[in-house]
Order: C-alpha cells, then sequence, then structure tokens
C-alpha cells in the first residue's frame, strides 16, 4: 500500500474538567530531588511549580484499559510494559482494531492511518489552585503527605513511606481530547479510512472515559488513590470548508453520566455535521 490518499475532513473537540475525588498520585522525576523526605514526588509544571496531569498519562491509561476491556494481546513491548499494537502482518486486523484506529500503531507498518486522538496536559484550574494554597494549607505547595506503612511479615517491623499527592476535590481543567475524522483510499481505490467508522469509534473513546471513572488515573489506585469524576463536557466539531470558523456545538453535559445517555444522539448530530447522515 505504497500510495495513499488521506483527507481531513474535521475534527472533533472534547473538552471536560477532571475532579480528583480522592487523592492524585502521578509521578514525576526523583532525581536530585529531596523535599521533607518525600519517597514518591508528583509531576510539576516547571515554570508554576504546580502538579499537573500530562496527556501521555491521560492517553496511555485509556488506551490500556480499553486493550483489557476488549481482550487484545499486549505484544509490543514500550520500556518495561508491553501495549497491545498491530503490526506487520495484521494489515487485515487492522481496519476493524478500534484501538490501533483511535490511539495510533508504530510507524513502520506501512497500512497506517493517521492517529485519529490527541490529549493534552491537563493544568490545575486556578480557582484549584488558590484554594489548596489559601485555604487547605498543604504540607507542601498544592499538596498533601500521605504516609503509609508496610509490615514486615516476620519480623512486624513498620517501613513506612511518603507519599505525595493532589488532594481530593482539586480539579484540573480543561482537558481536551482532538479527535480527526479522516477518508482515504489506497493506489487501487480502497478505502482505508472511513468518515462513516471514524464518528461511530466515538463510541469506544467515550466506553474507555467511563471504565476510567471506574478505575483510577496515576499511581497507587489499589490503595485508594486516583479515583477521578469527569464533569462539565462540551463537545464540538469543525469541519471540512467550514474549519476557519468558529466551532460547532454539538453537545454540553454536566457529568461523562449525562453523555452517555445521549450518545447516540450525539453520533448522529456528529454526523449531520460532517454531512454522513
Amino acid at each position: 500500500m505504497a500510495n495513499k490518499t488521506i483527507q481531513l475532513k474535521g475534527r472533533i473537540f472534547m473538552t471536560f474538567n477532571i475532579k480528583a475525588v480522592t487523592g492524585l498520585h502521578i509521578g514525576g522525576s526523583e532525581t536530585g530531588i529531596e523535599i521533607g523526605g518525600v519517597d514518591k514526588v508528583v509531576i510539576r509544571d516547571p515554570i508554576t511549580n504546580r502538579p499537573y496531569i500530562p496527556g501521555s498519562s491521560l492517553k496511555g491509561k485509556v488506551r490500556s484499559l480499553l486493550e483489557k476491556y476488549l481482550g487484545l494481546p499486549l505484544n509490543r513491548p514500550i520500556g518495561n510494559t508491553y501495549i497491545h499494537s498491530c503490526g506487520k502482518g495484521d494489515e487485515k486486523k487492522y481496519p476493524d482494531c478500534h484501538v490501533c484506529q483511535i490511539f495510533g500503531v508504530p510507524g513502520e507498518v506501512d497500512f497506517a492511518t493517521p492517529t485519529r486522538l490527541v490529549v493534552r496536559d491537563v493544568h490545575l484550574r486556578e480557582e484549584s489552585a488558590k484554594e489548596l494554597i489559601e485555604k487547605a494549607r498543604t504540607d507542601l505547595p498544592y499538596t498533601e503527605i500521605k504516609t503509609e506503612v508496610s509490615i514486615d511479615r516476620v519480623t512486624s517491623a513498620a517501613n513506612p513511606r511518603r507519599i505525595e499527592r493532589v488532594p481530593a476535590g482539586a480539579v484540573f481543567g480543561p482537558a481536551e481530547l482532538v479527535y480527526s475524522i479522516y477518508e482515504g483510499t489506497d493506489d487501487k481505490g480502497n478505502g482505508i479510512a472511513d468518515p462513516n467508522k471514524d464518528v461511530e469509534r466515538l463510541r469506544i473513546l467515550v466506553k474507555g472515559l467511563q471504565l476510567l471513572e471506574d478505575d483510577y488515573l496515576g499511581g497507587l489506585g489499589s490503595r485508594g488513590s486516583g479515583k477521578v469524576q469527569l464533569e462539565g463536557i462540551t463537545v464540538s466539531v469543525r469541519q471540512g470548508e467550514k474549519y476557519l470558523e468558529k466551532p460547532q456545538e454539538v453537545g454540553k453535559y454536566n457529568s461523562l453520566a449525562e453523555l452517555i445517555g445521549d450518545l447516540d444522539n450525539l453520533v448522529q448530530r456528529i454526523k449531520q455535521a460532517f454531512g454522513l447522515a
């Protein structure tokens, strides 16, 4: 499939706030950092010193949850972990692989189409940062220290460690997911990117966000950290010929549950905006 024609038909934008329902720990570099004896620090913006949620953490977590939900083989090493990815020999599987179509595949496969999903970094909201500094009086700027203790099963000796977390109630946002819609053919005229299918796959992305709310973001989730809630969701589109115009809002929701309840209608409105229905 050496010769391909790919046309961007437009983009779907989903923005929302992420509320930490329990303390949130997304680890940062601990090289050269010794802040009050903290064993695990959070990632911070080097300019504002405020904690933030990297887009890579949010995107990677949703991808991981969908891979497990869909029962996909974890066949590609990334550092010390494995993810699912269609590769050489998977040309027939790739068109129907929701995860690879949405989140992307390695560039060395010649049948790959562009990654649909872009996930931005999510910064601490100004009002939340102000509240943490002025009212919460946290152990460190914007964060709390949670002490955990492991007990030696033989000697009963306690081994404490100190974990830095963003306190429950903190709000990050606006998060922005940018989802591209493509149309394309190969050199034989066969379809390799279908805008109808791209819009329908938005259902899979929403399912991934629901899986996230039911799971956790960041580390230490099995010990209580990282439960999050999505709030104030807005969905809008920019399409082809009208791309330079103001984005067209197609849905506004207080919660993810509210969006899911309207998902069929939302998908239909998006198709209408792109001239697909």
